[in-house]
């Protein structure tokens, strides 16, 4: 495998572990107490500070670490969390996702974060206003009296004595392997490697010898020469990956003596609890001359019984596929679907038996293999979703306002073309929903609700479609408010406001350059946003509506196609041409009288349902040379639907139903209004996909 495979997996699981963070950053916030999420916020930092040491990106692993120092101190109840470390801790996530976002695109990860650590060192030395933590000088003593300290020998002991008088650094060094680590004895090798290339080591324990052969457990200890400060080698061996810490703990003349001293007293204690252990084995062997001998062998079997098996995790069932793979599937599936419909053709024309009842079989395996190719497409918004809490959580404190997002549906499952483009027009509807829907605490108070807003996220199926709610409970929509700021604005004239439909005025929000804002902030204000939302919505084949009750809140509802890939359609024929509309915006088909189209101000209209919808011929708009419909006495009509409004193409022969494959015109041709791409049909022809969103205006 290459380094750019590695970079790939180091970020996929970097986004993965920040994404993780986040989302238990935020429950702690609700739950401060709980510090089994302090646990699991611990290890994943820790996680993503040995994968970015590894990879070589410093500055990553280096701020990762000083916000685990910090989870550290909470994990042991030394700290308590409160605001001031949220928001240090959360900005330090931020400058994490910049790093990462910056090595996406080929960059090494730098950024200038000096403001987060030095916040980051207040509050892990206890400087910081808000609480009392224990000095470096308190936490490093409690270090080494904590030290499982070493047993030298008389010469051991003196070759450190002596450094000591000679101005060298000595250091008791212990070291824990992580417990995910499948090759302890290969990081153990890791980080006497980097100790030995700038001093010595002493003494280890266990020795270097059963190190090496994996006889050890999860930690070990050694005395060590050198002329580095004891940080400096902390912060090295905590850069080698799976190392889950690492205490350096200077030592001087004075200190030196109290360890081995503790040393001695450990090693005696410890030979008197083996002696109470092998008595009572002694004493039942009295009677036989082997009697020594068996307690010996009772104690060595009871030292060499193995460790009880530790449950292993169930093996994962999953695998990250990257997304060009799938496109490339994709695409092969489609040739294969064109090829079937040619087929099919030729089965029908032929009137061969046999072929005819092996293409149906074909094209019921190939129909199985449709189903399973778009649903490994398929991704659950909560890809999208799942980064909003912390938006709406920065937000409500920047508008000083109490917010709670309840997301519903977040399993839904989209295609994963659709889900790359949605995640804009969400972030610009929930920013619109938490600035202009929902009110700040007094005005809350003051019209009878309680503090706390809340804005509802939700997701879900619907036949061949899925739905996006963005609802809040906050002031609503005044019809009056929004008709006077657009007529200041010169988005509508008075007249034209005084005939437009409840509907058609919230339809006012998505005006370019339109805004309610009553000044310009970095949130809103600058007319920029709904429009783009209403956009990007319509360029993915779905649109959004707005239903608002005054003073109750407002609904932001986006209706979004399942894929874009392969897509439902109704062949027509226009003389010698053939085109596809979509089914999803066909409402019905029907043929009209040439005495039935009005000419109404200039504009050509049908009656349809009891009410005028615009009319109009697809041979004029693409300049068809072979049919015009204005020579017909009755033409075939397909009423097409945008949103609540309607409209009716001409056109001269429904082909029938069909199945297919949406292409992307590409860079040869420009873009072409009213098409939005081409398929090949069963008999090699090109047919150009309608796109009925253009002619409803």
């Amino acid at each position: 495998m290459d380094m750019n495979q590695y970079l790939s997996m180091f970020i996929d699981e970097s986004n993965d572990h920040l994404q993780s963070l986040n989302e238990n950053m935020l429950q702690l916030e609700s739950n401060p107490e709980d510090l089994g999420i302090v646990q699991v916020i611990f290890r994943s930092a820790h996680t993503l500070k040995g994968m970015a040491a590894t990879m070589g990106f410093e500055d990553l692993a280096s701020l990762t670490h000083k916000m685990e120092n910090v989870l550290d101190l909470v994990r042991n109840e030394k700290l308590k969390m409160q605001d001031f470390i949220f928001d240090t801790l959360f900005k330090g996530l931020d400058a994490l996702e910049t790093m990462v976002q910056d090595i996406t695109g080929g960059g090494e990860g730098k950024a200038d974060v000096s403001s987060i650590v030095a916040a980051l060192q207040t509050i892990e030395s206890g400087e910081w206003k808000g609480g009392d933590t224990p000095s470096a000088d308190a936490s490093q003593s409690s270090d080494s009296t904590e030290l499982a300290a070493v047993e030298l020998d008389e010469f051991q002991y003196s070759v450190l004595e002596q450094s000591i008088s000679e101005g060298h650094q000595v250091h008791f060094i212990e070291v824990h392997v992580s417990e995910q680590s499948q090759l302890k004895a290969v990081r153990a090798y890791m980080v006497f490697d980097l100790l030995e290339r700038s001093g010595e080591v002493v003494k280890a324990f266990p020795s270097v010898e059963d190190i090496e052969q994996d006889k050890f457990e999860r930690s070990f200890s050694l005395y060590y020469i050198t002329t580095k400060e004891a940080p400096e080698l902390e912060k090295a061996i905590l850069g080698i990956s799976e190392i889950d810490s690492a205490k350096v703990v200077p030592l001087d003349q004075e200190s030196l003596q109290h360890m081995t001293s503790q040393a001695i007293a450990a090693a005696a204690e410890l030979t008197a609890a083996v002696e109470a252990a092998t008595a009572p084995v002694a004493a039942t062997a009295e009677a036989s001359p082997q009697s020594e001998g068996a307690a010996k062998e009772a104690v060595q079997k009871e030292a060499a019984k193995p460790a009880a098996p530790k449950p292993t995790a169930a093996p994962s069932r999953t695998i990250r596929v990257d997304i060009e793979r799938l496109d490339v599937l994709m695409n092969l599936f489609s040739e294969l679907l064109i090829d079937r419909s040619r087929l099919e053709q030729l089965a029908s024309e032929t009137g061969n038996n046999d072929l005819s009842d092996t293409v149906a079989h074909l094209s019921r395996v190939s129909t199985d293999l449709q189903n399973i190719v778009l649903k490994l497409r398929m991704v659950p918004v909560d890809t999208v979703f799942n980064r909003f809490p912390r938006m709406i959580r920065d937000l409500a404190k920047t508008l000083d306002k109490k917010i709670d997002l309840v997301i519903t549906g977040a399993e839904t499952e989209l295609d994963r073309t659709v889900i790359d483009e949605i995640g804009d027009p969400l972030v610009h509807l929930l920013r619109n929903a938490v600035d202009h829907g929902v009110e700040n605490v007094a005005e809350r108070i003051a019209a009878g609700k309680p503090e706390m807003g809340t804005v509802n996220l939700r997701a879900f199926h619907s036949g061949n479609h899925v739905f996006i709610e963005i609802e809040d409970d906050g002031k609503g929509i005044y019809r009056e408010k929004l008709l006077k700021t657009a007529i200041s604005r010169g988005v509508i004239t008075e007249e034209q406001g005084a005939k437009m439909s409840d509907d058609e005025v919230n339809q006012l929000l998505f005006a370019p350059g339109f805004s309610t804002a009553d000044k310009i902030s970095d949130i809103s204000g600058r007319g920029v946003g709904l429009d783009v939302v209403k956009s990007k919505i319509t360029s993915l084949g779905g649109n959004v509506t707005i239903h608002s009750t005054p003073g109750k809140g407002t609904n932001f509802s986006v209706q979004l196609p399942l894929t874009l890939s392969i897509i439902a359609a109704m062949l027509v024929r226009l003389g010698s041409e053939k085109y596809a509309i979509p089914l999803s915006s066909i409402v019905e088909t029907a043929i009209v009288q040439r005495e039935q189209v009005r000419n109404i101000h200039g504009n050509k209209m049908i009656t349809f349902r009891e009410s005028l919808i615009p009319y109009l011929s697809l041979s004029e708009v693409f300049g068809v040379p072979d049919f015009n419909d204005a020579d017909e006495k009755e033409t075939e009509i397909v009423v097409i639907r945008k949103g609540d409004r309607l409209a009716a193409v001409s056109v001269e022969e429904f082909i029938g139903q069909s199945e297919i494959v949406l292409k992307s015109m590409g860079n040869y041709l420009p873009a072409i209004e009213g098409i939005s791409g081409a398929t090949i049909l069963g008999d090699g022809q090109v047919a150009l996909i309608v796109d009925p969103n253009a002619f409803i205006k």
